[in-house]
């Protein structure tokens, strides 16, 4: 029987509290995908990754892979982490549709976002990336190979940087079968070349790293928080979406994710300032209050490091 995000995750969507819990290593033994595909509106699936840092139980699906069956052909957003993992999804694709994937979207140049492209590129699978993504996966690809190796071991098995076929600057209609989808790049967000993808018609984007709500935004040396609020207020909420498939975390509304995403930044944002102002340090700034965020999963791991790399740039904004 199918399971769609209205039965699934109701109060989410009406912007009850957070259901991921980033202590569970694992919700599908059955596979190496976390949990089981979820079909958020007709034809729109998503495997929702833990919320929990990347470890050997959760396989490195720790973000959302999700997949548009269009009618002809199926359109997967994230290469995935390993070569095991997007094979792992092919699988549960196989099961749902007879529909071969005829495009591979990596949503941001990451690991779990782009290390998977090693298997899609052996299914002879297109691969599409903004050109930034690429351009950070060249860069960094081999490094996060390297820790990936580390944390899964023999699930790594396969796994190689392998880049995407095709770029693009901007955006890119690949309007397909039932949907019109168009690839966006909004502006500087989370990670160099974070895109989302929107289906206008029905009104729902997958919006990767763009937004979060059921764990703290990581906040990395190259994540222009400034940028990321701009792009947030000018492009991706005036999108209109009635519902979002976060980075990481289940499907949800604009409202949960702008409460986790914008508000929090603007929140640290306005702590360090505050730092600033008061001409204190970077030990000042590491432990100013983020109590409000406390219950986000990767709190413990993110909090500190967040604030320290915000302060650092603020400095100098």
């Amino acid at each position: 029987m199918r399971t769609t995000l209205m039965a699934l995750t109701a109060a989410t969507l009406l912007g009850g509290p957070a259901v991921a819990d980033q202590s569970i290593p694992d919700q599908y033994p059955g596979s190496l995908l976390y949990q089981k595909p979820v079909e958020v509106i007709p034809h729109v699936w998503s495997a929702i990754g833990a919320t929990a840092p990347p470890t050997y139980d959760n396989a490195g699906h720790n973000n959302n892979l999700s997949f548009i069956v269009t009618g002809e052909g199926v359109i997967v957003v994230n290469g995935g982490a390993s070569y095991l993992l997007a094979e792992a999804l092919h699988d549960e694709i196989r099961r749902i549709t007879d529909e071969p994937v005829v495009l591979v979207l990596n949503e941001n140049g990451q690991g779990h976002a782009a290390l998977g492209n090693s298997y899609w590129a052996e299914q002879d699978v297109p691969i599409l990336a903004h050109e930034d993504a690429a351009e950070a996966f060249d860069e960094h690809g081999y490094g996060s190979l390297d820790r990936h190796r580390t944390v899964l071991k023999e699930r790594a098995k396969g796994t190689e940087v392998i880049a995407p076929t095709e770029t693009f600057t901007d955006g890119k209609d690949i309007s397909l079968g039932r949907f019109r989808i168009e690839a966006l790049y909004l502006g500087p967000a989370h990670s160099p070349g974070d895109i989302s993808v929107w289906l206008p018609d029905e009104k729902l984007v997958i919006a990767g790293d763009m937004a979060f709500h059921e764990r703290m935004p990581p906040i990395f040396d190259d994540t222009d928080t400034a940028g990321w609020l701009e792009t947030w207020t000018d492009k991706f909420e005036a999108l209109g979406a009635l519902y979002v498939i976060p980075g990481h975390g289940h499907p949800t509304n604009m409202a949960q994710v702008r409460r986790y995403t914008h508000d929090y930044l603007v929140y640290l944002r306005g702590k360090i300032q505050e730092i600033i102002d008061a001409g204190d340090g970077l030990a000042e700034a590491y432990y100013v209050d983020q109590s409000p965020y406390a219950h986000l999963d990767t709190f413990e791991e993110l909090a500190t490091r967040n604030a320290g790399r915000v302060f650092e740039a603020m400095e100098f904004e």
